[in-house]
């Protein structure tokens, strides 16, 4: 079955719930537009009338058209603060929805987006339709209402001279169509462009300190000025394609309104029509040319915001792989892991694991080594369901991993890498994430890492901010909380990916010793690289072309003179 129109799924999806304040405001808006009717229609008896007798009737006149002034400004103060209301409401709530949509999609998806595309998509995308809802309301709401009542009064007084105001309205049409179609086309273009520009910008900031070692400042602020530019042109060119619609509605005007002239008056100079007749119906016309100007521009605002809305529900489409539904739960204590025939591909790339099988026994150390690609890192994406098996079994206490939930599958691990990811908050931010920890449990953490001391140093402590991406740490620093972090998860499988790898010597041993104490009771996974790190794990698995091609200990596979063989002689002639 195929999707309703992008429109209808916003108003499905988020005007709905407001639609009892979208038709209050519907009706303050009408309210507002009538005001003009009224107030061209108040022209007539102003001059025939009350500027002639003077007395009531000017007084009458004029107080009436003081109350129409005040109730328009009452009914606009009201209309733009209630549609705000709406307007924020339904964006946040897409914002809101589009986040937490993106965080269940699985790793693939983060491989072909790239993050700034996806900040577009939830900032840019999410502004550009935001002010739909209050378009339309106000379009439907004051300048429909508006133009009926203006029309109305413009019939009133004289019928033809309406249609001949109106006779050119019909050539507006097909010159509508296709500056409709252009405005789209534009459109597109400049939000594709928004999102390369938003990709650039992260890319270049995320990797400041390359671009300036690499003395890339003029490379990369050229690539940049040349997105910004397409995306000048582009939003000039949409621009000048949506102020289209308005300029030939004021060129279909002014032929009206000669025509109207023509006939108008010969008819006031024999006394057919009267000044305030003439004066009530150019009042109307000339109201009307406001609310059509943006009725106008509003056509072309729909398709600005058609293209932002198919973007957005583009990426609510996507849906995280399939999973079936969880039939098992894992047992207590520290579980076996074991891959049996596992064989896994990225998209567009060879095969990353060849019927790699291994076994990694409860509660003891296996590290796993061999050549780079060889696939020792999608072992890691495999285990916690960042990625799925092509075909194998991944077991964890002789669990398939396919039978649990991913909550349950991801509580299973702590992990501890290279590259430690810690957010732009305190370091009690990253270690808690959210949840509610004792100080007596954040403390012991802490000093089981080896953290503590440096944090005692701090002025602030825990509440110290750890900088973007943890930039206000060292490496020892932030691998020190990742450990407390790791240890404060309590999982009983550790996966270290070259935890070290990155730090001095001095620093080296401290953190090992660390990650000694927390793999104490756990199953410990090791990816390194340095073979010296693994010499001590229980069990080596050595890996070649995402094959086990070996396993045993340090000295069992220096004594087979196999590729571990090599990959020692290598480190230490190196």
């Amino acid at each position: 079955m195929s999707q309703p129109g992008p429109f209808l799924r916003l108003w499905r999806g988020y005007l709905r719930p407001h639609r009892w304040l979208m038709a209050a405001g519907f009706l303050i808006m009408a309210v507002e537009g009538a005001t003009l009717g009224a107030l061209s229609y108040l022209l007539k008896p102003l001059f025939d009338q009350a500027l002639s007798q003077g007395g009531g009737a000017l007084i009458w006149v004029g107080g009436a058209i003081m109350a129409l002034f005040l109730l328009r400004a009452l009914t606009s103060i009201l209309s733009k603060t209630l549609l705000t209301v709406i307007a924020q409401r339904t964006s946040t709530a897409m914002q809101v929805d589009l986040m937490r949509h993106i965080l269940t999609l699985d790793q693939g998806f983060f491989q072909t987006n790239p993050p700034g595309a996806l900040i577009e998509r939830v900032q840019g995308d999410t502004a550009a339709v935001q002010g739909v809802w209050t378009t339309f309301i106000t379009g439907v709401g004051r300048d429909v209402v508006a133009l009926v009542g203006l029309l109305g009064v413009a019939l009133w007084i004289d019928p033809v001279w309406t249609v001949a105001a109106l006779v050119g309205a019909p050539l507006l049409i097909l010159p509508t169509l296709a500056v409709q179609r252009y405005i789209r086309r534009k459109t597109g273009a400049m939000r594709n462009e928004a999102q390369a520009r938003a990709t650039r910008l992260d890319e270049v900031f995320h990797g400041i300190e390359a671009v300036k070692l690499n003395r890339m400042e003029a490379y990369q602020t050229a690539r940049f000025a040349e997105i910004v530019g397409r995306i000048r042109r582009a939003e000039v060119r949409m621009a000048a394609g949506r102020a289209t619609i308005p300029a030939m509605i004021d060129v279909v005007t002014g032929i009206g309104f000669l025509l109207v002239l023509l006939l108008a008056g010969p008819q006031i100079e024999s006394g057919q029509r009267t000044i305030g007749d003439f004066m009530a119906f150019f009042s109307a016309m000339t109201l009307t040319f406001q609310p059509l100007r943006r009725l106008g521009d509003m056509s072309g605002f729909w398709q600005v915001a058609v293209v932002s809305l198919q973007r957005l529900f583009a990426v609510f489409d996507t849906a995280p792989a399939a999973r079936a539904p969880a039939t098992a739960r894992l047992a207590t204590g520290a579980p076996g892991v074991e891959f049996r025939d596992v064989h896994f591909a990225y998209p567009g790339a060879g095969p990353a694991l060849n019927g790699l099988s291994f076994v990694a026994e409860p509660g003891r150390m296996t590290a796993l080594v061999g050549p780079s690609g060889a696939g020792k890192t999608t072992v890691f994406s495999l285990l916690a369901g960042l990625q799925v098996p092509t075909s194998g079994q991944v077991l964890i206490g002789g669990v398939d991993a396919a039978e649990l939930s991913l909550d349950d599958l991801r509580a299973a691990f702590a992990v501890v890498t290279q590259s430690v990811a810690l957010f732009d908050e305190t370091i009690r931010d990253n270690l808690t994430l959210g949840r509610a920890i004792p100080d007596e449990r954040l403390a012991a953490a802490l000093a089981a890492s080896d953290a503590a001391a440096f944090l005692a140093a701090h002025p602030l402590g825990l509440d110290a901010p750890a900088g973007p991406r943890g930039s206000a740490l060292s490496g020892g620093q932030r691998q020190r909380v990742a450990i407390a972090r790791a240890l404060l998860h309590e999982a009983p499988v550790l996966l270290l990916d070259e935890a070290t790898s990155a730090l001095d010597a001095a620093t080296e041993q401290a953190v090992a010793a660390s990650l000694r104490r927390l793999g104490e009771g756990r199953t410990t996974l090791v990816i390194a690289h340095r073979l010296a790190t693994v010499r001590d794990a229980d069990r080596i698995v050595v890996m070649d072309r995402g094959r086990a091609i070996d396993s045993g200990t340090h000295e069992e596979l220096l004594a087979r003179g196999g590729l571990y063989a090599e990959l020692c002689r290598l480190q230490l002639t190196g």
